[in-house]
């Protein structure tokens, strides 16, 4: 791997404009300076790898082409967007990637005026492009839009229903599919550079229109030409269902190929309507480790850049998401009707060995989420029983179909939320911050929330076995370190467990909340209760804890407004129970990336922080009551 020096190109480059200064010879110098670099970035921040290393010549032929930012490019998801930060003005800030106050893992509008539309979820970009295409177009603006999609983006609905409005109008879009699933096979060459060039000419786009005027006018002849040039096309390039959306479909052309990608892009900008460009690249391209393994290489944890060897911390035991893997298959060889579903998120999710093990029953539907759902749905009407591990986050991408075609018919299937609460470094785009509060209000809906490592098996086995819809929420990471045990046994639906007693204050803690809050108990001498369920809440504890305490405080990894601890106050004030009661949680706003351990120390869910918070509340009504006894006497 070669070394940066002091007088390399990417030191000159601060901007797009300078970079449009370079020879084209320069421009593949370039490239390998940004992977050396990225490597060198990555390899000390951690951060997403893979899918950037392979859209390297891209981005530079992007930023080269196109007058940027004036001319917008939407990446998808963006995890393939670090080129596009380094050589947008933020190489010096790289070190601090996805650190609190530092640069964002994903395109962040805040954060430059080159990043045109901020992402983290997939399949958004050719909608949000052709919003700007047009508004464009309402300006009166020759402004370009560009929109980068990935194929496995492309499997989402809403990337179809962008280029289906897309193809009916005459907005000035130009979409690139960056595939780098498949390889650059013999169809990706020389010849096919070749016709890229050509299709994307002038001189080709201008016969080619006016063919259409005049063979239209005798249909016979107009139809035999139509059929030809799709034949004739089918044989070298993918395209005809992107021409039949309406595209002028270009491509397959090496992503890889500086010069082509340049002459093609160069081409296509000056072309009018819908236009779209096939580029197929290699993930990990340029770091041997990366293309051999780029799943394993997708998101990282910092790592030698010479040798690829992940600097990773001692273990720490199992993850939630791992204790999710071993139950799941434990249950599938006790249940054949179990069916595991995921939209593309395999391993992050935890099906790998399920995958491999029960490989008839592994369902991956792509970045799918409302198919996930209903296909779920489908599955547990003829008796079998789905769990759809999914992200929290992604869950909200399915939103009609977890109501409308499960809780409304109350069908037996499992959610599996995993990223539930804050996620630190990837920010608020992935933050499983609202799902307690758009869970708890749909009918017939079973919510919990674990505690531990232990509770998490088991109310995985409670939803499973429940005749109805349940939800399993669990954080990204480990758990306070209790062993899981072995057996499948569920527990008792609405029970809640009263884990210390103290005096006069009662902390109520949700999930993940409860470690912190039995540490702040002792500093307070507070009764804790481990409430495990969000829907129904274990009413007795309840009625039993205002009765014997002064102060109720419930606390949340989830957006305080439509939460756990709103559900608690609502039952206190159906069933008329006056007492003082308090909320901790996410407060009403996004919260940002960073470690982990920090954002729920600055969003006051820390030991400290809710001692700081039950304190100040302590010393505001100590004050009040003394102000009512002054004007008294």
């Amino acid at each position: 791997m070669p070394e940066q020096t002091a007088s390399s190109l990417l030191e000159q480059i601060d901007s797009p404009e300078q970079l449009r200064q370079l020879s084209t010879e320069q421009l593949k110098t370039l490239a390998q300076e940004l992977r050396v670099f990225m490597l060198q970035s990555v390899g000390q921040t951690g951060g997403h790898l893979s899918s950037g290393l392979g859209t390297v010549e891209l981005t530079i032929a992007l930023h080269y082409v196109f007058n940027t930012p004036e001319d917008r490019l939407v990446w998808d998801v963006g995890h393939q967007s670090y080129p596009h930060k380094i050589l947008t003005g933020r190489r010096e800030q790289m070190g601090s990637m996805r650190k609190q106050n530092g640069l964002a893992g994903f395109p962040k509008r805040e954060e430059s005026p080159y990043d045109t539309f901020g992402t983290g979820h997939s399949s958004t970009s050719i909608s949000a492009a052709l919003g700007m295409a047009i508004a464009a177009q309402r300006e009166k603006s020759d402004r370009k839009v560009v929109a980068i999609i990935g194929d496995g983006a492309m499997t989402a609905g809403m990337a179809f229903e962008a280029l289906n409005h897309a193809g009916d109008l005459d907005a000035n879009l130009l979409v690139v599919l960056n595939d780098n699933d498949m390889s650059i096979s013999p169809n990706v060459g020389g010849m096919s550079n070749y016709l890229a060039r050509v299709l994307s000419g002038k001189l080709y786009s201008t016969v080619r229109e006016g063919s259409k005027k005049v063979l239209n006018t005798m249909p016979s002849v107009w139809e035999l030409a139509r059929r030809a040039e799709e034949h004739v096309k089918g044989m070298v390039v993918p395209g005809t269902l992107f021409e039949e959306l309406g595209f002028n479909y270009i491509g397959p052309v090496d992503g890889h190929d500086t010069d082509t990608l340049i002459k093609t892009l160069e081409n296509m900008r000056s072309l009018d309507g819908p236009q779209f460009l096939h580029v197929v690249t290699r993930k990990g391209k340029g770091f041997a480790p990366a293309e051999e393994n780029p799943c394993a290489y997708h998101g990282v944890s910092p790592f030698d850049p010479d040798t690829g060897e992940m600097l990773s911390k001692a273990s720490q035991g199992p993850t939630y998401t791992q204790i999710f893997s071993d139950w799941l298959c434990d249950m599938a060889a006790k249940d054949e009707r179990l069916i595991g579903i995921t939209p593309a998120m395999r391993e992050g999710s935890g099906l790998v060995r399920f995958s491999e093990e029960f490989p008839e029953r592994y369902f991956d539907v792509g970045i799918a989420e409302q198919h996930a759902v209903t296909l779920a749905a489908g599955m547990a009407c003829d008796g079998q029983k789905p769990v759809v591990a999914i992200y929290s986050s992604f869950l909200q991408r399915a939103y009609d179909q977890l109501i409308h075609d499960v809780a409304i018919q109350n069908l037996p299937v499992l959610f599996a939320i995993d990223r539930a609460g804050l996620v630190g470094a990837d920010g608020p785009t992935h933050a499983g911050s609202f799902d307690l509060s758009f869970l708890r209000c749909i009918p017939n809906m079973l919510i919990m929330a674990p505690a531990n490592e232990n509770e998490c098996r088991q109310m995985l086995s409670t939803g499973f076995l429940h005749d109805g819809p349940a939800a399993v929420r669990y954080p990204r990471g480990t758990g306070p370190g209790v062993k899981p045990g072995n057996d499948l046994e569920p527990l008792a639906i609405g029970k809640a467990e009263l884990c210390r007693k103290g005096k006069s204050i009662a902390l109520l803690a949700f999930g993940s909340m409860l470690e912190p809050a039995l540490s702040a108990a002792e500093e307070l001498d507070a009764s804790v209760v481990n409430m495990r369920f969000v829907k129904p809440l274990d009413e007795d504890m309840i009625q039993h804890i205002a009765a014997s305490h002064d102060l109720l405080v419930t606390i949340e990894e989830n957006a305080i407004m439509g939460g756990a601890g709103t559900a608690v106050h609502e039952y206190l004030s159906n069933e008329g129970i006056e007492i003082p009661i308090m909320h901790l949680g996410l407060p009403d706003g996004f919260v940002e990336h960073g470690n982990h351990a920090t954002l729920l120390a600055s969003c006051g869910l820390d030991s400290a922080g809710i001692v700081k918070a039950i304190q100040k509340r302590q010393t505001g009504t100590a004050s009040i009551l003394k102000e009512v006894d002054g004007a008294r006497n």
